[in-house]
């Protein structure tokens, strides 16, 4: 287990620490509070270019690798980031023509991070030998254990840009998938308002235009900078493995709010890593959802430093953020309560962001362990030093623990790119708001659920949930039919296979190429706006703890041998199938044609669960959180408590407090905030 921080030595130097004399001396009491809170690793060097070189050609590494032999000489671990998330002032003034330009044709300036365009072969070039300089000059350091590449790959807009150079690269990317213009042209139904091409260079960026552009080829070209930061990722990874072969490599990822396929970056990766701000959800199951999305991101070849499965938050945030309009404290407790969610999710290693709030630049209100006066005295040093020791505990205990999953969730990129489209049927639909809906019954009642594509293999899963996968390709309607012919419970919904793969509507019926699966048609569907709703009447066998509205989408159902299982209760198509439940081969496929309230969903969760032989992890009161991770030998359960009061508990039988070493049978009461890691013996 990696318990970790993120520090920048080049930020406490004289003049802004240290002194004149002695400029980096404030190193040595940094590390020595890294080593009493408990830290066994440091993250470093993700900014330092400039640094680094200074001028062209002119590397200049003991500066830091007098800060990584200190931290070797405390005996804690290191990363190392690839710094070219901020190149230098001097490749700019020598090459501008790197900088990024905006879907208005606007060049964006340089002066901060980010400032780049990642089709730029000059960008790459540089790229190049930076990365490899760094990796040859540091790679061999005895306690460097693996690298990051980059640094929030995709931010600030960053995922594309629209220079000459991207075009150039976005016309070879369209030659080499459709091979001729004929295939672009059906493929990108050119024939609606007159798009047809002639040639390859005669197919736009998608930049501002009158009105919007053709959704098949803005689809493609989300795909196609979803591919250019899978390439350039790769690029430093294929370096970092040539000079570094024992490294493993990763980069900070950001769940679900970059436009580029987490999975493909995930598979050029050795283990995902991600950026964590918990304390800004306003569920506790929306932050569980987020986690549970990062660990699903790749689930085969992981490779860590530690050979451990599983996945690490490289950024934790340490305090509040900077970016709110308020940037309210984190309260006491808080912080070691969602350290526990990521470990009980699977996290192997948690690095706080930051060390200390920086006393220069754009970041120095962002909380951080130690406040600008760098003293130990002070409240987040003391609770993650207080985190530093229990994970010295549960260390052993977690090695080669895995968090087994019966039911997965599917999402798409390409599915959540075209619902991002303009011109949708409802537009105040939005499908992470749906996805939650599902994701947090699972949740609520401790059922664990991961995500995946619906093009892998379902074959693991007992129970898998398909929520609106608008952009439905033939080749993942099939998967979808052989899970469920195999056995599999599927759960369908509305807004589902309404397009295929280049964005053409089926003539076939709705839901594209799946109407046999679930033994129904949508005859039509009625988006229904934000202040209206109509209501679900259910049939025996579906027990309802609430009256369930019908939001947002209504599909008008016809029955093709499927049994009806809820309809609607008023308007013109009152009494027509809301949702229906089909045999098909061995498994069912349910289908959902609305948008309820939770405690739909917690209901439709109750009645799966029994449908499914699911069970929950254990019996709590609603408010306490539950994960287990599991390793040949036993089950360790983390109960987590995220009110302000008090929770009862009850045991049924002693258990064994991992964090006091005591053991608690009978009425127990898990304070607020407070956190249980017990376990149960499987042999």
């Amino acid at each position: 287990m990696y318990f970790g921080v993120d520090y920048h030595p080049e930020h406490w130097v004289y003049p802004y620490a240290g002194t004149k004399d002695k400029p980096e001396s404030r190193w040595e009491r940094d590390v020595e509070l890294m080593v009493k809170a408990g830290f066994n690793t440091i993250r470093m060097g993700e900014f330092s270019w400039g640094l680094y070189e200074r001028e062209e050609g002119k590397f200049d590494f003991e500066w830091m690798r007098r800060a990584m032999d200190l931290v070797a000489k405390a005996g804690m671990k290191i990363v190392l980031g690839t710094p070219t998330a901020a190149p230098p002032r001097w490749l700019y003034k020598k090459h501008p023509e790197i900088l990024p330009r905006d879907a208005d044709g606007r060049l964006l300036h340089e002066g901060t991070r980010y400032a780049h365009c990642l089709n730029s072969n000059i960008f790459w070039e540089y790229s190049q030998k930076i990365v490899t300089a760094v990796a040859e000059n540091l790679g061999q350091h005895p306690n460097l254990i693996a690298w990051q590449i980059h640094n929030g790959i995709g931010g600030k807009n960053n995922e594309m840009s629209f220079n000459d150079s991207t075009k150039r690269d976005w016309h070879g990317w369209l030659k080499a998938k459709y091979e001729t213009i004929e295939n672009l042209n059906d493929s990108h139904g050119g024939r609606f308002w007159s798009q047809v091409v002639a040639d390859w260079s005669e197919v736009p960026m998608p930049m501002r235009a009158p009105e919007q552009h053709n959704p098949a080829m803005v689809l493609d070209w989300m795909r196609f900078s979803s591919d250019t930061i899978v390439a350039y990722i790769k690029m430093q990874a294929d370096i970092l493995h040539r000079i570094t072969p024992n490294a493993p490599v990763t980069t900070n990822l950001r769940p679900l709010t970059r436009n580029f396929d987490h999975f493909d970056v995930a598979n050029v990766l050795d283990f995902v890593a991600v950026d964590n701000s918990p304390t800004l959800k306003s569920r506790v199951a929306e932050s569980a959802c987020e986690v549970d999305m990062m660990r699903s991101l790749k689930k085969e070849h992981i490779r860590t430093p530690d050979s451990d499965r599983g996945f690490w938050v490289i950024e934790q945030k340490a305090g509040q953020v900077n970016w709110e309009d308020v940037n309210s404290l984190v309260r006491p407790g808080v912080l070691r309560l969602f350290h526990y969610q990521l470990v009980s999710r699977g996290a192997t290693g948690v690095f706080y962001f930051c060390w200390r709030q920086p006393r220069i630049g754009s970041e120095k209100f962002y909380g951080g362990v130690l406040t600008h006066c760098g003293r130990e005295d002070h409240r987040v040093y003391r609770e993650i030093s207080q985190v530093g020791e229990e994970m010295k505990l549960l260390a052993p205990i977690l090695k080669n623990t895995t968090v087994p999953c019966e039911c997965a969730i599917l999402f798409s990129h390409d599915n959540d790119w075209t619902l991002q489209l303009p011109t949708q049927p409802n537009r105040n639909f939005k499908l992470r708001e749906h996805i939650q809906l599902f994701h947090s019954a699972f949740h609520d009642r401790n059922i664990p659920v991961e995500f995946t594509r619906p093009i892998d293999d379902l074959s693991k899963y007992k129970l898998v949930i398909a929520p609106s996968l608008h952009q439905l390709p033939a080749a993942e309607a099939d998967r979808l039919k052989l899970f469920v012919q195999n056995g599999g419970t599927l759960v369908g919904t509305f807004n589902t296979g309404l397009v295929d793969a280049h964005h053409v509507a089926p003539d076939t019926g709705l839901p594209g190429n799946l109407t046999d699966l679930f033994g129904m048609e949508v005859e039509e569907f009625d988006p229904l706006p934000l202040n209206e709703e109509n209501h679900l009447a259910f049939k025996g066998g579906f027990h309802t703890s609430h009256l369930h509205p019908a939001r947002l989408w209504c599909d008008i159902i016809q029955t093709k041998g499927c049994d009806v299982l809820a309809t609607y209760a008023k308007d013109f198509y009152a009494g027509r199938p809301a949702i229906t439940t089909n045999n098909f081969g061995l498994g069912k496929a349910i289908y959902v044609g609305t948008q309820s309230h939770q405690e739909f969903y917690y209901d439709l969760v109750t009645w799966l669960r029994g449908m499914c032989n699911l069970f929950p992890l254990l019996k709590v009161p609603d408010t306490v959180e539950v994960s287990l991770r599991r390793n040949d030998e036993k089950n360790i359960y983390f109960l987590l408590n995220h009110q302000n009061s008090p929770v009862r508990l009850q045991f049924y039988k002693p258990a064994h407090d991992f964090l006091t070493g005591e053991t608690i049978s009978g009425k127990y009461d898990l304070p607020p905030h407070g956190v249980l890691v017990i376990d149960e013996q499987l042999h």
